[in-house]
């Protein structure tokens, strides 16, 4: 693989630069005081969390910084990560009424931000009350947002918790998942630090029916709860995905992530497999260490698209040219990546989601001149390991969970975030571990 030049440590800075900058007190507050708190704050709904966004919003315009912080991190354990890297434009901000007066919705992600920072910034002081320890103990398997809000919440319930992580640092996909223009591997740290405060301890390194069995974490534990999240994206399963040069997408992110910066290899044509949220990550991370051309490959057309409308105007404004409705059918090359043949489609009938099925056209085949290959085809669920749990019930790889209690068919044993959704925001797993939490309190309370 040809790499493209290194980046030294000043222009990695540069082109990984936040893509939004942090309010400072000043332009908070102005930004506060625009806020019309609604009495139906259509925002709120608007959030996946459920955040009481005019309520925060307002004590910002009164100084009470810790009173805001309060009220978010009241709703959501993993304020600072869904502040920076959620879709706001769909969700809260989408939500603003001011949309419908043609003004621009009130910044919400950036006020979250600006609050939960300065609760940081001020040593984290402890603004919950926990309830004494009650005798019992939960074990939480997996330390990403869903894992993390399940044990806060249980904590202050009185719980004895224990995460355990496979990974050498906890977090999840917030911590070595997400490009580092929108969030660092130290804002998803600051959160862990912050529930290990409340009591929550995290042992990395441990493997769920490698290093310790599920049966001896159900002996061990009075509940368990199912927080792994998926795995790595599915195989493109063509020719030459063996070659030197082909890398999954959260693989690619990750060695960026953890602390490896403008050094890691990257080609100088780079072809991504896939058009999700987690694919433009990839590419424009590709174009950011400075890869002449990057391209994203697609099999269905832009209207299909799984990347929202934020992402793919990101992916635009950085250069990367997008190749709808086509389907790589071969990698080239002796040791490494040199090509990747191609096939144009055309869409035919939905499938079962309601998206059109490609169909390849004949006598279409192409090859486009690369010298590495990203694919992001969708993360995959972890199947082994949730099969290897007695009486999990699992349809369409998601675990099926009580809709109210998150409480699986094993009574002692409940799940959420992406295990049980099939992958969505931060904000939705942050939000099911919280009412998982209250599921299995309820349980163990009698």
């Amino acid at each position: 693989m040809n790499l493209a030049p290194k980046l030294s440590e000043e222009e990695y800075r540069k082109n990984f630069a936040e893509l939004i900058p942090p309010y400072n007190n000043i332009t908070a507050v102005a930004e506060a005081a625009h806020c019309l708190y609604c009495y139906d704050s259509p925002c709120k709904h608007g959030c996946p969390a459920h955040i009481d966004i005019s309520t925060f919003i307002k004590k910002i315009t009164t100084g009470n910084l810790l009173g805001s912080a309060k009220t978010i991190l009241n709703s959501n354990w993993i304020a600072l990560t869904c502040a920076k890297a959620c879709p706001v434009e769909v969700l809260c901000e989408g939500a603003c009424v001011l949309n419908e007066k043609g003004e621009k919705p009130i910044e919400i992600g950036r006020l979250q931000r600006f609050a939960i920072e300065n609760y940081f910034e001020s040593g984290m002081p402890k603004l919950f009350k926990q309830k004494p320890k009650n005798g019992k103990s939960v074990g939480i398997i997996g330390s990403g947002p869903a894992g993390l809000a399940c044990g806060a919440e249980l904590a202050l319930l009185g719980y004895e918790i224990q995460i355990y992580e496979m990974n050498e640092l906890p977090g999840g996909l917030s911590t070595w998942g997400i490009a580092p223009y929108k969030t660092s591997m130290e804002d998803s740290l600051k959160e862990v630090e912050m529930i290990k405060g409340l009591g929550v301890n995290i042992q990395t390194g441990i493997t769920v029916g490698e290093t310790i069995s599920i049966e001896e974490l159900l002996d061990k534990h009075d509940a368990l709860f199912i927080g792994i999240g998926l795995g790595e994206s599915g195989k493109l399963n063509i020719p030459g995905e063996h070659l030197n040069g082909v890398i999954g997408a959260l693989e690619f992110i990750e060695k960026i992530k953890k602390g490896n910066r403008g050094f890691v290899d990257v080609g100088d044509r780079v072809a991504v497999i896939g058009a999700g949220n987690t694919s433009i990550d990839a590419a424009t991370i590709a174009k950011r260490l400075e890869a002449e051309e990057v391209m994203i490959i697609y099999r269905r057309s832009e209207a299909e698209m799984p990347a929202n409308d934020f992402e793919y105007r990101l992916a635009k404004n950085d250069g990367i040219i997008f190749r709808f409705l086509t389907s790589p059918i071969e990698i080239l090359g002796d040791k490494n990546v040199e090509g990747i043949k191609c096939i144009k489609n055309k869409l035919g009938e939905a499938d079962e989601q309601g998206r059109r099925k490609p169909v390849p056209i004949s006598n279409s085949e192409f090859i486009i001149p690369v010298d590495m290959v990203i694919y992001a085809l969708g993360q995959q669920p972890k199947l082994s390991f949730l099969n290897s749990i007695s009486d999990l019930r699992i349809e369409s790889n998601k675990i099926l969970v009580d809709s109210d209690t998150y409480q699986t068919n094993n009574p002692k044993v409940f799940a959420g975030g992406d295990c049980i959704n099939g992958g969505k925001e931060v904000v939705n797993a942050a939000y099911d571990g919280k009412q998982a939490a209250q599921g299995i309190d309820k349980f163990l309370s009698g």
